[in-house]
Order: C-alpha cells, then structure tokens, then sequence
C-alpha cells in the first residue's frame, strides 16, 4: 500500500510519522483563494480536497492513499493567516489575550483508482491566558512561529499561552488530526495497523 501525503509541512510529516506506516510527500500546487460567501469550514474541506485531488489525479499516484488537509483559524468570527512577521504575529497573541481561538482542520483521504474519497471537518478550541506584551515578546523572540496560523505552536512553547484546550485530538492544533485519519481509512477498510513498522 502506498501513502502520500499532499503536502510540504515539516509539521504535518512529523505528526504522519507517529503512526510509523511508510509514506511520502509530494507538494500539491493549487490555488489557495478564499471563495466568497464559503464558511470557514467549507474552505479548509475544499482545499483539503483539492490537495489530494491534484496529486491522487496523476498518473503515477492513481493506486496511492493520499491525504490532504488544510487548517486555519478563527477569532470571532475572523479568518487568521500565518502572521509572517514579529510585529503581525505580535497584534493577533495581543487580541487572543484571555480569549478562544477556534482552529479548523480540514482533512481528505483520496484514492483515485478505487474511486474513494472520505473527508471530515475538526475543530479545536484554544482558551488563551491573559498576557502581558512582555510575556508576548519573549514568547515570539524564542519561538519565532511566523509561519503557524494564529501565531503559536503548541507543540513547542506556545503551550505556555494556553489556559485551556478543548478537542478531540491535539493532533489538530498542528494540523493534521490522526484519530480522524485512521477513521477516514477505515471507512475505506483500510486497518492502518497492518501497515505499521518499527
């Protein structure tokens, strides 16, 4: 059986590498565009889709598992990139400050040649201390996480931020929910046990 992953994030392939099943990764090139009126939720499952559909479409992966997933994050009701840099970064930890960050994993599993597609929606709720700009600075100085929606990593110090975490599975935080995955290969009768290595 062959797995690949529809994506680049040395996150994403650090979390797939728990379940200790073989995989590879292979960069999907869609467009990432917002389309007007679509729910928070309805953008991360079309772009979750779109990944795997561009790379379970080729030729060479037709018989291959393929997984895609997407996550952004909310703020009362307002979609958060990546912040890029200190001082964008910097304004979203101020606003979370006491307040609940919602983030939204989209995630697809594709196999093209069995004509397969399963996908689910996960959400996870982070609850923020109050935070002193100090506190922020110092946080963003050593942990530098300009390329993470909502500006945190909760796999590394981000979790100093948190005052609560509600979800099913903290896997999500970082975007890529395995207890959802293992589901979604099940629906296809696919045991990911049978594959698993040491």
């Amino acid at each position: 059986m062959k797995i690949i992953l529809a994506s680049s994030s040395s996150y994403r392939q650090t979390i797939l590498k728990k379940l200790h099943i073989p995989f590879t990764c292979v960069t999907p090139n869609i467009d990432e565009s917002s389309v007007l009126g679509e729910t928070i939720s309805d953008q991360v499952e079309r772009l979750a889709k779109s990944k795997a559909l561009a790379i379970s479409t080729k030729e060479a992966n037709v018989n291959s598992y393929v997984i895609g997933s997407d996550q952004l994050a909310s703020f009362n009701g307002q979609v958060l990139g990546k912040p890029g840099d200190f001082a964008t970064a910097k304004q979203q930890l101020l606003m979370f400050s006491g307040q609940t960050v919602t983030l939204y994993t989209g995630l697809c599993l594709v196999h093209s040649a069995k004509n397969q597609l399963a996908h689910i929606v996960e959400t996870f709720d982070v609850t923020f201390k109050t935070l002193t700009e100090g506190q922020i600075s110092t946080y963003l100085r050593i942990e530098q996480p300009y390329d993470c929606a909502g500006s945190f990593k909760c796999e590394g110090l981000g979790i100093a931020l948190f005052e609560s975490l509600d979800g099913r599975d903290p896997n999500t935080l970082i975007g890529l929910p395995l207890i959802a995955l293992m589901d979604l290969f099940k629906t296809m009768s696919v045991d990911l046990f049978d594959y698993m290595q040491s």
